[in-house]
């Protein structure tokens, strides 16, 4: 079964007249109008929809080429939010969340785009019959639009690099100061296995759906993984909430045509017919084009979603290179003026643990318990920071000992740390176990 065949057998004769297509009721018609506008609008102007297609290509253009659109649309959406909606609607293009004022602000507007150009289209084109060919099309570019999205989220999980391991600073954080999306996270991100099978299976769906004989699989793999990331992202409060509702819709329009096949396969356990819109094209080699074409594409963006994740895992995730002070290090003696300060939870001055991460990430722990992250600079056996203000040459006696010792603040101090273990904690050291005479709980 497919959503569009575009591939389909000569028919053959029966000696009858072939039946008249049906026509359309007023109400089918305005609402394929609606969707069609609507849908258009969204995946033309929605982000990274388009921007999957550019595939390997995308590495040579800055990282705000993505959200251009939205760029373009930011000062009428300004507008529309202080003057409608009494908001701030300034989209941040840097905070990676996809559900800010701005965005739901965009929605709203090609929401009432789309009613108006439904209004207008109804009335210049009333006496029009059907829109069954054009329907080939906007399935067609619904396809492409979720098996982008399913093939970029997929390989990103595939290549765990959507969700990477806990962040040694995380390690040190209580559980109940974590928010639910980061709990989300880190739990995925804690079992690389488990990451990678959620997105094969995003991964098929979306190659799934860029052959026309596959797309109705596809659009139920996809409707099935999209469900379940739609309910984690509501549940968990992932601010990807939009994008992936979107997701969810075009499946469900995908598997319209073929829902009384599905009901008659799945649940009345009778024969599925054949649904068979018109082709995209009059021609039969074009179809066959249109058809090659498609697969082509679909490669084309495994590819690049495929080696946008590699790059972002050798860059920051697990296969990015650990700096040489990486680790959790605890400090067991510090020193202000060469006087010892005892490690007393009321200091706000004295530091507990330091942490040194991937990407250059450090972390200062005081001994209050609290996390502060640090811009630090090492380098030439030196560290130096800002907040605090700080000049510390590195000193190694072993490989397991750290001594930091110049100005802290303005004041002569040293620092002894020792390196932890932190492969030993549980979350990390548990493993996996057949067998378990207990539940194993902490």
């Amino acid at each position: 079964m497919s959503v569009i065949d575009t591939a389909e057998s000569p028919a053959v004769s029966t000696g009858e007249p072939p039946a008249p297509p049906r026509t359309w009721s007023p109400a089918k018609k305005v609402v394929f109008r609606f969707t069609f506008t609507y849908t258009a609008l969204f995946c033309l102007t929605f982000a990274q929809i388009t921007f999957v297609f550019v595939g390997v290509a995308g590495n040579l253009l800055p990282d705000s080429a993505i959200l251009w659109q939205m760029r373009a649309l930011s000062p009428v959406m300004e507008w529309v939010g202080r003057n409608v909606f009494g908001v701030d609607a300034v989209l941040h293009v840097d905070s990676g969340s996809g559900d800010q004022t701005a965005i739901w602000i965009y929605l709203f507007l090609i929401a009432v785009v789309a009613a108006v150009g439904t209004l207008l289209w109804s009335i210049v084109d009333r006496r029009r019959p059907d829109y069954a060919r054009l329907w080939s099309w906007t399935t067609l570019y619904l396809r492409l639009a979720l098996g982008g999205q399913m093939l970029f989220y997929g390989f990103a999980k595939v290549i765990p690099s959507q969700m990477g391991p806990p962040p040694l600073a995380a390690l040190l954080e209580p559980f109940g100061d974590f928010s639910p999306a980061s709990v989300l996270w880190l739990q995925v991100g804690s079992s690389p296995i488990y990451e990678m099978l959620l997105g094969s299976v995003e991964v098929i769906g979306g190659l799934l759906l860029f052959w026309t004989r596959t797309a109705t699989l596809g659009a139920i793999v996809s409707f099935v993984a999209m469900v379940q990331v739609f309910i984690l992202n509501m549940t968990f409060d992932v601010p990807v909430k939009i994008l992936s509702f979107h997701l969810v819709v075009f499946s469900l329009i995908l598997l319209a045509p073929q829902m009384r096949n599905l009901l008659d396969l799945f649940v009345f356990g009778r024969s599925a017919h054949p649904v068979d819109p018109p082709a995209l094209f009059t021609r039969d080699k074009l179809n066959r084009w249109a058809a090659g074409v498609q697969v082509v594409l679909g490669i084309w963006v495994a590819i690049g979603a495929a080696q946008t994740s590699w790059t972002g895992y050798q860059e920051y995730g697990a296969g990015a290179p650990k700096p040489e002070l990486y680790g959790i290090w605890s400090v067991q003696d510090f020193r202000v003026d060469g006087r010892p300060v005892p490690p007393l939870m009321t200091d706000e001055n004295r530091w507990q643990r330091i942490v040194f991460d991937i990407g250059g990430a450090t972390t200062l722990q005081m001994m209050n318990g609290a996390l502060v992250p640090v811009p630090a600079e090492i380098a030439d056996g030196t560290m130096q920071m800002q907040q605090p203000l700080a000049s510390l040459t590195i000193d190694r006696p072993d490989n397991d000992t750290l001594v930091l010792s110049g100005d802290l603040d303005g004041t002569p101090t040293t620092i002894v740390a020792h390196r932890l273990d932190h492969d030993a904690m549980t979350l990390r050291g548990r493993g996996f176990n057949w067998v378990q005479d207990e539940p194993y709980f902490r």
